[in-house]
């Protein structure tokens, strides 16, 4: 077994400092795990062991002494768990984390949780048939991507659950209702949690939001997204309609477009920006068919998988709203949208929703 990780926001870890050595702090409730793992970063160029704690509130005491630039955390550890630790460090600690995790049902909701309270990214736990190697070297590879994120302070309180049991009415697509294509990558959750918990369900429009995630914790992400959102969240399906005051979700692993009838179309033709699905296709596939009704938001990630899409956007008449590169966790994609000259406004995540809301009235 071994932990997740996070990376402290600190601002001697940079895009700009890349070169520094990354301090890690393990934190896992197995003794082997924090043994395997701490020996093989000790022989990572770049990378330290700032320290080695098997639980969470034992972390939290030893942050303040070892001052990790990155902090890999066992989601289940005992006494202060997981989804509690990362909750206090997102508070007292601000921390990008990536999450190490297992691939049952139970801990796949537990990690897009993680993902929304502010974690950067995860990686499988590795199984029997697992080569524990590989999954060392994709935890090395996040932990570094880790260290350039920048993660803001929780200064706002995390959204109530909408009443299960007041019922969502989405209603059928008018010809004036707009239609909003979210794209995000690394560090997105959060973002969009914080975006559409925001927005009211009477909004004329409908929502595609195309979120870099694999298969498998995709449903997740929309349950989550919809327990907290006035919006009627879900995984997209084939053969789904848009709704005003609805959102759709694309599935890991699977590109989102539409037919001729507006129907839902999921593919796996080739990656584009080396994923799947792709932000680039969707938003593509929205302008060309929706014309100047089509909107793009554009939120944290990495890469320039956006950048084509919002040009499309803006070439039939929409218009694209970017999250600005200060408030984002990952600010390379909205950074290449910006500098591409394909945002016609940029903003804060805590005044998006707002400036969305003006933009579909408008």
């Amino acid at each position: 077994m071994f932990p997740a990780s996070a990376t402290l926001a600190s601002p001697s870890i940079n895009s700009e400092s890349s070169t520094q050595m990354v301090r890690v702090l393990v934190v896992d409730r197995s003794a082997y795990t924090r043994f395997t793992l701490s020996k093989s970063l000790r022989q990572t160029p770049g990378i330290t062991i700032a320290g080695l704690a098997q639980n969470g509130e034992e972390a939290l005491a030893m942050i303040p002494q070892v001052r990790p630039d990155v902090i890999t955390l066992d989601a289940q550890a005992p006494h202060h768990d997981g989804l509690s630790t990362l909750r206090t460090l997102m508070v007292r600690y601000p921390l990008p984390v990536v999450i190490l995790s297992n691939l049952n049902r139970e801990s796949t909701h537990e990690t897009v949780e993680a993902l929304t309270c502010g974690a950067i990214d995860f990686v499988a736990k590795p199984s029997a048939r697992t080569n524990v190697a590989t999954v060392i070297v994709e935890l090395i590879a996040k932990i570094r991507t880790a260290a350039a994120a920048r993660v803001l302070p929780a200064t706002y309180v995390e959204p109530p659950h909408v009443d299960a049991h007041k019922p969502k009415h989405p209603r059928p697509l008018r010809k004036q209702d707009k239609v909003v294509v979210i794209g995000a990558s690394l560090g997105g959750p959060r973002s969009l949690q914080r975006l559409l918990m925001n927005l009211p369900s009477e909004l004329p429009a409908t929502f595609v939001i195309v979120q870099h995630l694999q298969n498998g914790f995709t449903e997740s992400l929309a349950k989550q997204l919809d327990d907290v959102s006035p919006l009627a969240i879900k995984e997209a399906q084939l053969g789904d309609t848009l709704k005003a005051g609805a959102a759709l979700l694309a599935p890991g692993g699977l590109h989102l477009t539409f037919d001729d009838n507006h129907l839902v179309v999921l593919n796996k033709s080739n990656v584009m920006n080396g994923v799947r699905p792709s932000v680039d296709v969707t938003m593509g596939a929205v302008a060309r068919r929706y014309g100047d009704a089509a909107l793009g938001v554009i939120l944290s990630g990495t890469g320039n998988d956006g950048v084509n899409g919002a040009a499309m956007i803006r070439k039939f008449g929409g218009r694209v709203l970017v999250e600005d590169e200060d408030s984002s966790t990952m600010s390379e994609l909205p950074h290449s949208v910006r500098q591409a000259g394909q945002a016609d406004v940029v903003i804060p995540i805590e005044e998006m929703a707002n400036a969305l809301i003006k933009m579909i009235n408008n």
